[in-house]
């Protein structure tokens, strides 16, 4: 076994497995900016503070699965700095540190990158793991709660996911849910022989992540829990019957939840969820959000309503390699070259590079043999390169002309270098050979 490995928890995303996150990445920016969502990029870290007042001290996440990161010169400036564990707490800093309170509202953003958290590692678990993340700050209505959850259910559509259940609740707003909080409190305490130790302890610190506890000792008595939905007020049952209307006039399916709390303090009234039809356990989600209307006044802004969603590309990307339609090429960059330059003479390198050089810059996906070694066992790798062109450098070469061979239909021609680029681009557009195994 080698002496250095990836971090426990992390891993190399070796080029296929990059080729396939990056194409995610390209999609989702695509679409987003196709819904008027424009890209931000935060910092990887952050003063701690920003997660234990946005997502909440008595959270997991910032309990057990902060990042913490400690100065290496031991300045004692008193900073106390964090990995970003999710990206909604740190956009929604940027919103106020920024005056964006001062743009026509909403404010449309979004952000794809890696996110990470002290969790135990797991099948599409990582502690290093990777966000497409949107989000609408200064927009109190139903309708863009409904755009979002359509904006997150498309991308997992065009994606190639398959079938998914859209898990849909209320949770409530700073008039309703402490009464509804205390109630749930209530029957918690009035089960309190029966509850398991650790959620004896949250039912103390966070007495909503008990709804969603996956402790099968826990089934019984969630199944007799109050519902929020039973107990909105006047305003947030308006809120969220508003929602379903648009949802069900955009043709959004969805399943209502009652025990659909998130995990993040800052949540209130909607929340969602997104799974594999047909798994719904902790570990299968593909991604959720719901709505954030305190937390830009916890960072020190003024009241403003919100709302974003996460969507886990290393759990898109596992649900794509279990369905086979993991591989996929980077839009724009095949995975395969379209062309291998290889040359008669071993030693003549400069010329390859030279004429692959050019290719390259007219816009071709190209790469030349650089060892010296045989023209037939340059040939040998650009055919396990996959590619579609053999661009031959031989004798050919005194005229200003090579042989550009189709290494998937078997034929050749000769063709003047001044044309290469243009000849290949052709051919490539109107003459696509599928090979038999597709």
């Amino acid at each position: 076994m080698p002496r250095f490995q990836a971090p426990r928890g992390t891993r190399d995303l070796l080029p296929a497995e990059r080729a396939s996150l990056l194409h995610l990445e390209r999609m989702a920016l695509a679409l987003a900016t196709r819904y008027g969502y424009q890209p931000i990029e935060t910092p990887l870290f952050e003063q701690a503070e920003v997660f234990e007042r946005g997502v909440g001290q008595a959270t997991e996440v910032v309990e057990k699965e902060l990042f913490r990161v400690q100065a290496g010169r031991g300045d004692g400036d008193g900073e106390r700095w964090a990995l970003r564990p999710e990206p909604t707490a740190g956009i929604c800093r940027a919103y106020v540190q920024h005056g964006m309170q001062t743009l026509p509202q909403p404010v449309r953003l979004t952000l794809t990158g890696p996110m990470f958290r002290y969790d135990r590692p797991q099948a599409g678990r990582y502690r290093q793991f990777w966000q497409f993340d949107v989000e609408a700050i200064g927009d109190p209505g139903p309708a863009v709660d409904a755009e979002i959850i359509e904006l997150a259910d498309r991308f997992l559509r065009d994606a190639g996911v398959g079938e998914t259940e859209l898990l849909l609740n209320s949770i409530g707003d700073a008039a309703c849910r402490p009464d509804y909080v205390a109630e749930l409190v209530g029957h918690y305490r009035s089960h309190a022989a029966e509850l398991p130790p650790a959620e004896r302890e949250r039912l103390e610190r966070n007495p909503l992540r008990l709804l969603d506890s996956k402790d099968p000792g826990m089934a019984a008595i969630n199944a007799t829990a109050p519902r929020s939905l039973d107990r909105l007020c006047d305003a947030c049952a308006q809120h969220f019957a508003a929602v379903r209307a648009h949802l069900d006039a955009l043709g959004v399916r969805y399943r209502l939840e009652h025990r659909l709390v998130r995990g993040l303090d800052y949540y209130t009234r909607t929340a969602f969820e997104f799974f594999p039809r047909g798994a719904e356990g902790q570990q299968d989600a593909l991604g959720g959000g719901g709505r954030y209307d305190g937390l830009i006044e916890l960072l020190g802004g003024r009241p403003t309503p919100g709302i974003g969603f996460g969507i886990g590309l290393d759990r898109v990307a596992l649900a794509l390699a279990a369905r086979g339609a993991g591989g996929a090429s980077v839009e724009g960059v095949p995975a395969d070259p379209v062309a291998v330059v290889v040359g008669a003479d071993p030693a003549d390198t400069v010329t390859r590079l030279r004429i692959v050089t050019e290719l390259r810059a007219a816009g071709l996906t190209a790469r030349a043999d650089l060892g010296q070694r045989k023209l037939a066992r340059q040939m040998e790798a650009a055919a396990r390169d996959g590619a579609h062109f053999a661009v031959i450098g031989g004798d050919e070469l005194r005229s200003g002309q090579v042989i550009v061979k189709d290494l998937l239909a078997g034929t050749q021609r000769t063709v003047d270098l001044p044309e290469l680029a243009h000849e290949l681009q052709r051919a490539q557009a109107q003459h696509r050979h599928v090979p038999a195994s597709e």
